[in-house]
């Protein structure tokens, strides 16, 4: 894999501010990767320091493994879930 793209997927979740969230295709895109897969993977891989939480699926929704640490950590940011959905709407992070 690219370090360097590996390196910007990581800055882009690093700088996600508490109390909101990102999809995992908002990150792909803003890091220039190919698919939202691979920030999946990166995550899942070398991820534990970074505010992983706060990438969700495109419609949402936690990944079903980690949906009840996720959504705890991000109740506690103050971010809300309906249904064990995030309403993006509401909580997206839009880069200024």
């Amino acid at each position: 894999m690219d370090e360097e793209l590996h390196e910007r997927v990581r800055e882009v979740v690093r700088a996600l501010p508490e109390g909101s969230v990102a999809t995992y295709g908002d990150v792909a895109a803003a890091a220039g990767a190919p698919t939202p897969r691979l920030v999946g993977r990166i995550l899942a891989e070398d991820g534990q320091d970074l505010p992983w939480h706060r990438v969700l699926r495109a419609d949402g929704t936690p990944a079903p493994h980690l949906a009840t640490e996720q959504l705890a950590r991000l109740r506690a940011e103050g971010v809300s879930s309906e249904g064990g959905r995030i309403p993006l709407g509401r909580f997206r992070h839009r880069p200024r």
